[in-house]
């Protein structure tokens, strides 16, 4: 009869092994796997807008990943800065940066890429794109630019939820970081 370790005081535990009175257990650490099937949609609509999904989510998520890494850059550029004038000449500058590098492309992508991508915005910076706008550029700017989405049907203020509205998202999301899509 197998003795559990909680209930042998006696048990001893070295690195790679558990030696309980005379049998040594191994101890092997495995590392984490997540087991994702492909799923056979009933219906051909399911089907298209599953592809869809992810044919738009591949499209957009470099956009998100560079957005969330020029953040990151920026912040700390940001936190260098001596003054505020200083970081108005730092935002000015990176915003001359991001509309010549990434105007062209954004603008060609479609009404639900742009979702996606606020959506993913939010995912990779862990902030809503109002929440960017208004920690950049000030409050005013956030309200012009939350207001002129809106008339577009956007919302700036839409959050990203990996385990409600948005988990199709999250798992092709995943499934590209693994490299299987």
């Amino acid at each position: 009869m197998p003795v559990a370790l909680s209930q042998n005081p006696k048990a001893k535990i070295g690195k790679d092994t558990i030696v309980m009175t005379k049998d040594s257990i191994p101890v092997i650490d495995l590392s984490e796997i997540e087991i994702l099937s492909s799923k056979r949609y009933r219906s051909r609509w399911r089907h298209r807008r599953i592809t869809r999904l992810i044919y738009n989510v591949k499209k957009v998520y470099p956009y998100a990943k560079t957005a969330g890494a020029l953040l990151r850059m920026y912040n700390v550029r940001l936190q260098k800065a001596k003054n505020d004038a200083e970081r108005k000449k730092i935002m000015k500058k990176a915003e001359e940066e991001i509309k010549s590098r990434y105007s062209k492309p954004l603008q060609q992508l479609t009404f639900r890429q742009g979702i996606i991508l606020i959506k993913l915005i939010d995912r990779e910076t862990g902030n809503s794109s109002y929440g960017l706008l208004q920690q950049l550029r000030g409050k005013f700017t956030a309200f012009f630019y939350q207001a002129f989405a809106r008339l577009w049907g956007y919302n700036l203020k839409s959050r990203y939820d990996p385990k409600g509205r948005d988990k199709e998202i999250e798992a092709i999301v995943r499934l590209i970081d693994q490299g299987r899509i």
